[in-house]
Parts: structure tokens; C-alpha cells; sequence
């Protein structure tokens, strides 16, 4: 297993640098007044395929053999790596094959396949969404002789993830901003893995905490048992990229070492955040994206007078789901 080490954060930002955006770190002063901090939101939404999963794919993509590159790849996803991989596979000419729940957003599985991947949809039933499409993968994977790529759990894809924190980081430093906390959305892993590695070797001591959908908290469990907790079946919510059934081996073994705390976030909460964003800052955020913003609203209190980065992570929403999520809200959301 490759070593996620500080040289391998440095080959990660050298080679992601020149293919992702630099998005942007915004501020709101009706934002700071709401949670009672002062707090910056790092618009990954605008990111290239729409999401941070595409630092992840574009490094591992880069790290593949010419004979990898020609058998090409398969992975499998909810919807955000499965765009991510399917425009790096398509810039770097690697074939890529994405199997992805029956029941991922359309819009999620329009633009992979727009994208250039060949998309496979896995019926699932009662059991586990990504449990089931992961197992699809692997078997396309052997009968095919294509490389198996995961969305997290690989020390590569962690690598690449934590490209997004060094640019909050350099940011900070030309703001003269110094973050307290940072709040990051966690699914399987590999964004809060980066995020924190980075903190470690280039931060300034800012704690990161876990931020998950009240029906999907199994970092939250697992950083307090000390073991990979499991979600059972598919548990409802609106954050439909964040329902892998268990935290990655690569990535939770970075954040029992390196993370303090988890906390959750309710599906009206996460609502009235996109709302916020989209009236706010003028991005538009789906649910996994608006939750980080989600979580400063909803546990204000534990940030009272603090300094917070907020890593918005991703965009990919159709505008009928985003009115049809926010129109009709819940009063004192806020």
C-alpha cells in the first residue's frame, strides 16, 4: 500500500495544480451574523466536473501505467467521482466504465455518461447501494481486464483530495485569515483523509471535524469506538453522495489518528444551507455540498467567536431538484 506521506501531498499538488481550478474562498458578513462566526466558504461546487472528486481522479489517473491506460478503467460512484473520472479518463484518452446505483440523481448520471464513460446501473434492492455497485465493479473489472479504481479508499485518491485544503490554506496566508476548525462532508472518507493529512504538514493547527447526514454518521461512530462502523441497508436522506456504508480502510486510518470529533446535520437544515448559498453567495450547492455550511447553522454554538472554513464540496444538482428541495422550507431553519 502506497504511504501517504508529505512527498506524496507534494507530487499530488504538483501534478493536480495545473488540471483543477482554484476555487474560490468566499465571505459573507449576514453568514457571519447567523452562526455567530466568522466563517469562509470554500465554493468547490465551481470545481471541474462539479465537484473535489476530481482532484482524487485526476492523480490517480495520472499514476496509472501505459498498460493501465490502455486496458483502461472502472470504478464505481454514487455520481460526483464517476464525472470526475469520466472527464480525467477522457483527457488523459484512458476508456473508462462506471457502474452506478439504479438510483443515482439523472442528472448525476447524464453528465458521466456526456462526460465519455460508459455507464453501468446496479440494481441494489434492500442491500447497500455502493456495496452493491462496488461488487458490480469488480466483477466487470476481472472479466474485462480493466484496472479497478476506487472513489476513496486508495492512498492516491487521498492524495489528490488534499489539494483542496493546501488551496484554502494558501488563501488563508494571502488573507491573513488562521482557521480554528475546519468543517468537511465525509461519504467514504477520502475528502476528510486529505483534508487533514494536510493540516498536518502544512496547516497551523486548525482541528477538523467530521461532518455527516444524521442517517449516515458512520465516521462519527467509527472515531468513537475506534473501529469501522457500518450503516445498514440504505438509510434515508437527502445527501445522496454521502451514503457509502462504511468509512474507507485508507482514509479512516488517517482520521482515527488525525480527527477529534464527528458531528451530524438534519435533511431541513442541509436544505435551508443550499438556500442560503445559492440567495448568499450566488453558487449553487447539492445536499452534500451545502452540508459543512449545514453544520456551522445547525451547531452554532460550538463556534461561537471561532474562525471556520467550510468545505462546500460539490454542485452537481438539477435546478428542478434544487427547487423542489428549497421551495418549501421549514420557519427558523436559520
Amino acid at each position: 500500500m502506497t504511504s501517504i506521506d508529505k512527498s506524496l501531498l507534494d507530487r499530488a499538488w504538483e501534478t493536480v495544480r495545473p488540471v483543477v481550478r482554484w476555487t474560490p474562498l468566499l465571505h459573507s458578513d449576514y453568514v457571519d451574523s447567523l452562526v455567530g462566526a466568522r466563517v469562509f466558504l470554500k465554493a468547490e461546487s465551481l470545481q471541474l466536473g462539479g465537484s473535489f472528486k476530481m482532484r482524487g481522479a485526476s492523480f490517480r489517473v495520472s499514476r496509472l501505467s501505459p498498460a493501465e491506460r490502455r486496458r483502461g478503467v472502472v470504478a464505481f460512484s454514487s455520481g460526483n467521482f464517476a464525472q470526475a473520472l469520466a472527464l480525467a479518463g477522457r483527457l488523459a484518452g484512458v476508456p473508462v466504465t462506471i457502474v452506478m446505483p439504479c438510483d443515482a440523481p439523472q442528472r448525476k448520471i447524464e453528465l458521466t455518461r456526456r462526460a465519455g464513460a460508459t455507464v453501468v446501473l446496479s440494481e441494489h434492492g434492500a442491500r447497500n447501494r455502493e456495496e452493491v455497485a462496488g461488487a458490480r465493479a469488480r466483477e466487470i473489472a476481472a472479466a474485462e481486464q480493466r484496472v479497478l479504481l476506487h472513489p476513496f479508499d486508495d492512498p492516491l485518491v487521498v492524495a489528490g483530495q488534499s489539494t483542496l485544503m493546501r488551496e484554502v490554506q494558501l488563501d488563508a496566508e494571502r488573507e491573513q485569515v488562521r482557521f480554528d476548525c475546519v468543517l468537511c462532508p465525509v461519504g467514504g472518507g477520502g475528502l476528510i483523509a486529505g483534508t487533514a493529512l494536510a493540516e498536518k504538514f502544512f496547516g497551523t493547527g486548525a482541528e477538523v471535524i467530521a461532518v455527516e447526514p444524521e442517517a449516515c454518521d458512520d465516521m462519527r461512530r467509527s472515531l468513537l469506538t475506534h473501529r469501522r462502523e457500518r450503516n445498514e441497508g440504505n438509510p434515508a436522506t437527502i445527501c445522496d453522495a454521502m451514503q457509502a456504508f462504511t468509512p474507507g480502510e485508507v482514509p479512516f486510518s488517517a482520521a482515527a489518528e488525525l480527527l477529534s470529533r464527528g458531528i451530524t446535520v438534519d435533511d431541513d437544515t442541509v436544505r435551508f444551507a443550499m438556500r442560503l448559498a445559492f440567495e448568499e453567495f450566488k453558487i449553487v450547492l447539492e445536499p452534500s455540498g451545502a452540508i459543512a455550511l449545514a453544520a456551522a447553522l445547525r451547531h452554532r454554538a460550538d463556534f461561537a467567536d471561532r474562525t471556520v472554513a467550510l468545505l462546500c464540496c460539490g454542485g452537481s444538482v438539477s435546478v428542478e431538484d434544487l427547487l423542489r428541495l428549497t421551495r418549501a422550507l421549514p420557519a427558523g431553519n436559520a
